[in-house]
């Protein structure tokens, strides 16, 4: 049997539009690809990039896009993906643009590449402080930030002992 191997695009994106980011979804964003795709490389290069195309991950609030894709049709994705103009959502146009960060051959990569573009960004945005009080106000943002764990609403839960309720 033969392993098919796929490329992750790792986009961004851009637009001024801030409600944009928020509204996005990800067959939005598919959708815009195929779009672009079909425009550019016409129906052989549609058909070469949806045998295994997907949209991975969305990120609504950071605008970050995860696009997976065949190895051999990853030329054809990246040099369409600049033609994406706009993305349709809920009825409404946003005008934006995507912009190529990374491509890799494993999510992890990507994720990796990633947490590195963010540190990259968040020392620009405090090298770009003009005043010591911004700086204090960025920091204190970034540390309040904390992922917390609701608490589950199933009957399954255990007591503190380590029973099962029933």
């Amino acid at each position: 049997m033969v392993r098919f191997k796929n490329r992750y695009v790792l986009c961004e994106v851009v637009s001024e539009e801030p409600r944009c980011r928020q509204c996005i979804e990800d067959r939005a964003v598919g959708h815009a690809v195929r779009d672009a795709v079909g425009r550019v490389h016409g129906d052989y290069g549609l058909g070469c990039v949806s045998v295994s195309f997907t949209v991975k991950y969305l990120n609504a609030y950071t605008g970050v896009v995860l696009l997976r894709c065949r190895k051999d049709a990853c030329g054809l994705l990246c040099s369409a993906l600049p033609f994406v103009r706009q993305l349709e959502s809920r009825n409404q146009r946003y005008p934006c643009v995507l912009n190529t960060l990374h491509i890799g051959g494993t999510i992890r990569t990507c994720q990796k590449f990633l947490i590195q573009y963010n540190r990259r960004q968040m020392l620009l945005l405090l090298q770009n402080c003009t005043n010591e009080e911004d700086r204090q106000c960025i920091q204190k943002s970034l540390l309040s930030c904390s992922l917390t764990e609701e608490p589950s609403q199933s009957g399954d839960e255990e007591d503190d002992d380590g029973t099962e309720t029933d």
